[in-house]
């Protein structure tokens, strides 16, 4: 099981962890990546590779 937590305030909300995650991990919620199905996440942190602002972070629980 993983912990995935994104920092609101580096997001730009440009949706590239929307689109790379295999799992469908992430929705955009008010301009922003929110982790709503975080118990999905493989822990591939291929989100945390295509953020440009570096506000994903992936920890193993």
């Amino acid at each position: 099981m993983f912990e995935v937590v994104v920092d609101k305030d580096k997001c730009s909300g440009d949706e590239e962890c929307v689109a790379a995650c295999p799992a469908q991990v992430f929705e955009m919620v008010d301009g922003k990546a929110e982790p709503v199905d975080a118990d999905e996440c493989l822990g591939c942190e291929t989100c945390v590779e295509v953020c440009p602002e570096g506000a994903i972070t992936v920890t193993e629980l």
